[in-house]
């Protein structure tokens, strides 16, 4: 997982901006997401660079209108003042806010790429990947799916395995045996060698038209069905399906 100055027993909390400033410089970084402790679909993220110099950049779906009130926004902006960032981190630090180093990403046409790999009953059944001109991957937020047939091509060119990725996210997975079905945001480094579990999502199972990884146990089936199959195995398929009422079928 990226390293964090706000993870563990004895972390800080967080508690604006000041905070942020002074755990990033303790720790070397530069370059940093900044999360709500709770959230989800990117609501709330910043991606946070500073200079040598101490000028501050941070991409985000984040709207702060006049007011300063808070909105996620689908359109991903930039703000180039300090003040500004300052501002949104302090309105969201009651909240309850996570720091991690933001780590570069593997490249696809271009594009920074990570994956979304869906974890059923622990084991890897669907993945999908994202690409973005943004950090912010997330395909509501002008992401888009990649080829995921060249990252795997690229893993193994670069000496990697792809059965090696999945396993991670299975092993991500078993972290929360409570929880039958769980979104893994994997983060390929450069190079497609090395990979960093970014995110565990309770609700990371919003893949429209994406069936089943070949070999996964969820072959010709969506998330959903999957989900359904793994719960009731004995259960055939309903779809298509009539019963007869005597009278009429439906």
């Amino acid at each position: 997982v990226p390293a964090s100055p706000t993870s563990g027993a004895r972390a800080p909390v967080v508690r604006g901006w000041a905070d942020v400033r002074a755990l990033t410089a303790g720790a070397g970084m530069r370059r940093v997401f900044v999360k709500l402790a709770h959230g989800s679909s990117a609501s709330g993220v910043l991606a946070v660079e500073t200079t040598g110099a101490g000028r501050v950049r941070a991409t985000t779906s984040v709207e702060r209108d006049p007011a300063g009130r808070l909105f996620n926004s689908l359109r991903v902006r930039r703000y180039t003042s300090e003040r500004e960032v300052a501002a949104i981190v302090d309105a969201l630090a009651p909240d309850g806010l996570h720091v991690e180093r933001w780590l570069p990403k593997a490249v696809q046409d271009g594009r920074a790429a990570d994956l979304r790999v869906v974890v059923i009953d622990g084991r890897a059944t669907h993945a999908v990947l994202r690409t973005s001109r943004s950090p912010l991957t997330n395909l509501h937020l002008g992401g888009a799916r990649g080829d995921l047939d060249a990252a795997r091509a690229a893993i193994t060119a670069a000496g990697g395995r792809w059965t090696d990725a999945l396993e991670v996210c299975e092993r991500a997975a078993a972290a929360f045996p409570g929880t039958r079905c769980v979104g893994v945001d994997l983060l390929p480094a450069s190079g497609w060698r090395r990979f960093a579990v970014g995110e565990v999502n309770a609700f990371g199972d919003l893949l429209p038209r994406l069936t089943g990884l070949p070999g996964g146990g969820a072959e010709g089936l969506d998330t959903y069905a999957a989900q359904v199959a793994a719960l009731f195995p004995r259960t055939p398929h309903l779809t298509g399906t009539t019963r007869t009422t005597g009278t009429s079928t439906a």
